[in-house]
C-alpha cells in the first residue's frame, strides 16, 4: 500500500500527541486494574463505565447521571477500555497508525482527525446500535486514522495514475477484520463505531490535507 514519507530519526521526538493519548488511556486502565486487585474494581470500573461509557439510550429517553453526559460521552468513551488486552491492542494500533498521520499532517492535524473520528464513532454507534449495552474503547478513533490514511492514499495514487487496488485491498481487509471479530466476539463488537469513525476520518482527512503528495514510499 502507498504510505506517506518514512519517518526520519529526528521526527520520533515529535510525537507528543500520541504519547499524551497513550499515557492517559494507560493511566485510566491502570487505575481500574489496581482497584480490581484491591477488590474495589467492580464498583469503580462500573462507575467509570456508567459515567464515561457511550450509552446510546442517553440520546433517546434515558436519564443521564449528570447534565452534560449525553455530550461528554462522545469523547470520554474513547479513554475507557474493557481490560488490558483491549487496551494493548488499541495502543499498539494507535502508535502504528498515528505516526503515519503525524508524518503527513503533524500533531495538531492528527489530533483533529483523532477526536473528529472519535465523535463520528459515537455517532455511528448511536445511529446503528440496537442493544442497551455501553460502548468503550479507542477503536472508533483508530478506524478514523485508518480511514484518513486510506483517503490520502487514494488521492495520491489517483493523482499519480497508480492502481487503486492497494487501497481497495486495505479497505476489504478492514471489513474482513470486523466480520471475523464480530463472529469471534459473538456479536459484541461495536462495528457501528468502527464504521462511523472510518467514514468521518476519510472525510476529515481530505479537509485537513486535500493535496496529493507525489513523493511517496511503496511498502
Amino acid at each position: 500500500m502507498l504510505w506517506p514519507e518514512r519517518f526520519h530519526r529526528s521526527q520520533i521526538l515529535n510525537l507528543w500527541f500520541l504519547v499524551a493519548i497513550i499515557v492517559l488511556c494507560c493511566g485510566v486502565e491502570a487505575t481500574l486494574q489496581i482497584a480490581d486487585w484491591l477488590d474495589l474494581g467492580p464498583r469503580l470500573r462500573a462507575t467509570a463505565y456508567e459515567n464515561g461509557g457511550f450509552w446510546a439510550g442517553l440520546l433517546r429517553n434515558w436519564q443521564p447521571n449528570y447534565a452534560a453526559q449525553p455530550y461528554t460521552m462522545f469523547l470520554t468513551y474513547g479513554f475507557l477500555h474493557g481490560g488490558l488486552i483491549h487496551l494493548a491492542v488499541n495502543m499498539v494500533t494507535l502508535w502504528s497508525l498515528g505516526r503515519e498521520v503525524i508524518a503527513r499532517v503533524g500533531n495538531w492535524g492528527c489530533a483533529l482527525l483523532y477526536f473528529g473520528a472519535m465523535i463520528g464513532g459515537g455517532a455511528g454507534f448511536a445511529a446503528l446500535a440496537t442493544g442497551p449495552a455501553p460502548m468503550v474503547g479507542a477503536s472508533g478513533a483508530l478506524f478514523g486514522l485508518a480511514g484518513g490514511l486510506l483517503a490520502w492514499a487514494y488521492v495520491d495514487r489517483y493523482t499519480l495514475q497508480e492502481t487503486l487496488w492497494p487501497v481497495l485491498r486495505a479497505a476489504a481487509m478492514l471489513v474482513t477484520l470486523n466480520l471475523v471479530l464480530w463472529w469471534a466476539m459473538d456479536g459484541q463488537l461495536a462495528w457501528q463505531t468502527h464504521l462511523g469513525g472510518f467514514l468521518i476520518g476519510w472525510v476529515l482527512a481530505l479537509l485537513i490535507d486535500p493535496r496529493a503528495r507525489t513523493s511517496l514510499d511503496l511498502l
